[in-house]
């Protein structure tokens, strides 16, 4: 995961979905194979299409402070207003019931370990570098979720910091974000790194921010 470079940082951050570890079917999969539950039945094909659009249309998740109660009820939101976006441009809201009650179980779902997998080279790198005295942050456009998605996939314990647009009020693309991560860590910018999946998220942001920016293109592990 890391290049050969003759300069240690003092601290590495990570982006999360994508990086450390991604969804282990596809989000369509997920909505299909709960929604069946609900007996509505959509190819996840065109689920996963329509997500992904509905998701590029609903801006970044970044939210005024507020209290933790007020700041859940917020993510909550949000991702319901993509739930609903995603059944109704397929065509399929109105064959729910209670749709409420499906993207309840569906939003709880992506707090669990079930539909995630960690990218093989993630625990050996991490490790490696907590061993050599490297501080580990994660930078995240993630929610509240990512801190119970951790705990279940064993990476909590490997990380000195986690800083998500929804508690930061700010969300990559918008380099503020990293300040904020590197407060927590009290370092400068330049023994910092960053290492992301997305092009202008992660690795350009964090050129603007200051850090040096490594971009991580991953093959698709999922299916091979």
């Amino acid at each position: 995961m890391l290049p050969n470079s003759p300069t240690r940082p003092s601290v590495i951050f990570l982006d999360a979905v994508g990086t450390l570890f991604g969804v282990r079917d596809s989000v369509g999969d997920i909505y299909s194979e709960i929604a069946r539950q609900f007996g509505v039945d959509v190819p996840a094909s065109v689920l996963n299409q329509a997500f992904f659009q509905q998701f590029k249309a609903a801006g970044s998740p970044a939210f005024a402070p507020c209290d933790p109660a007020e700041l859940q009820a917020q993510e909550f939101n949000w991702w319901m207003k993509i739930a609903i976006g995603t059944f109704r441009q397929v065509g399929a809201l109105a064959q729910f019931t209670d749709f409420s009650a499906f993207f309840s179980i569906l939003y709880e779902h992506f707090a669990t370990a079930d539909p995630w997998i960690v990218y093989p080279d993630v625990v050996p790198a991490l490790t490696h570098w907590q061993a050599n005295g490297i501080s580990l942050g994660i930078v995240s456009n993630f929610d509240s979720r990512i801190y119970p998605v951790l705990e279940a996939l064993a990476l909590k314990p490997l990380f000195n910091s986690i800083t998500i647009s929804t508690e930061a009020g700010v969300a990559k693309p918008d380099p503020t974000i990293f300040a904020i991560a590197l407060q927590k860590h009290q370092c400068l910018p330049q023994a910092a790194w960053h290492i992301g999946d997305s092009y202008q998220e992660d690795y350009q942001t964090a050129r603007e921010a200051g850090l040096r920016g490594i971009w991580l293109r991953r093959k698709d592990y999922t299916n091979g």
